[in-house]
């Protein structure tokens, strides 16, 4: 296909994240930071980088048999989007984001993961695809590998609803420089609905990848608590990767156990019937 403004491709790849089909595999993590990125696949059994363009990092390998990527989207929903549009129109089919977060909620420890079941679309980028009455929820057969692989590695989780924003300081209630505005966030309001933490990415992952038709989940490790007001920066990112990998052999396993069965969805009884974790 020749390169368009409308579908813009740069010498048969993808113009941001410098890919092309068969450079990424079908299971694909995405975390914000391109170190994140290098340090995800360094737990693989096998890893090569495939391209490294502004904030698009990417490495394919194999992690216990099964074929893997990573690609870093960089900081903020609209970021994310161009990842995930470009990702897809390459092949990939299930997505896992692997960032951090600031907890809203007390029993929330730095170093805990939060797998999110759905976000709260404070992002303004998913607007550009449907309507804010649309949902932004993870897929549940992702969620369930998230939460298979955090109880197997024995980490410390929450699973609930994230607020996704598409600002870090004033977009969550934090003072800007001169802090010439209040921040117009009512956190109190989404601390008292049950919200667990804000982010910046994972509402629009949610709601693109369900338009698409494809999977996606989010586990984040949490680097601040703001009730308790402790930030640790880097805590629990080990663990939320190797949570993250695992839940891609689960997925794995689960999706060769669905093509044997003939059957498109899992569901516990397939589980019951021979599908090893």
């Amino acid at each position: 296909m020749h390169p368009s403004a409308e579908k813009p491709t740069k010498e048969g790849k993808q113009y941001h994240i410098k890919c092309k089909q068969g450079d990424l595999a079908e299971y694909l993590l995405v975390p914000g930071a391109p170190e994140r990125a290098a340090q995800i696949a360094s737990f693989w059994d096998e890893a090569k980088e495939t391209a490294h363009s502004r904030e698009f990092r990417s490495f394919t390998g194999k992690y216990k048999g099964v074929s893997i990527s990573a690609l870093s989207s960089g900081i903020g929903p609209a970021s994310i989007a161009i990842a995930v549009n470009e990702a897809t129109n390459i092949g990939v089919e299930t997505f896992i984001r692997v960032g951090s977060t600031g907890a809203i909620q007390r029993g929330i420890e730095c170093g805990d993961l939060v797998i999110s079941s759905a976000a709260v679309r404070l992002d303004g980028t998913s607007l550009h695809y449907v309507p804010l009455e649309y949902p932004a929820f993870a897929d549940y057969e992702v969620l369930l590998a998230l939460v298979e692989a955090a109880e197997s590695l024995g980490a410390r989780y929450h699973v609930g609803v994230t607020a996704t924003t598409a600002d870090f300081y004033a977009g969550q209630a934090r003072p800007s420089f001169k802090a010439l505005f209040p921040p117009k966030l009512d956190e109190l309001m989404l601390r008292k609905a049950g919200v667990l933490n804000f982010e910046m990415e994972c509402a629009p992952l949610f709601v693109i990848c369900s338009l698409f038709g494809l999977r996606a989940g989010t586990v984040c490790a949490v680097y601040a608590n703001r009730i308790t007001d402790i930030f640790k920066a880097g805590a629990g990112e080990e663990t939320c990767i190797k949570v993250a990998n695992e839940a891609v052999r689960i997925l794995s396993e689960w999706d060769a156990e669905k093509r044997k069965k003939g059957k498109k969805r899992l569901y516990p009884g397939l589980l019951r019937a021979g599908a090893s974790l």
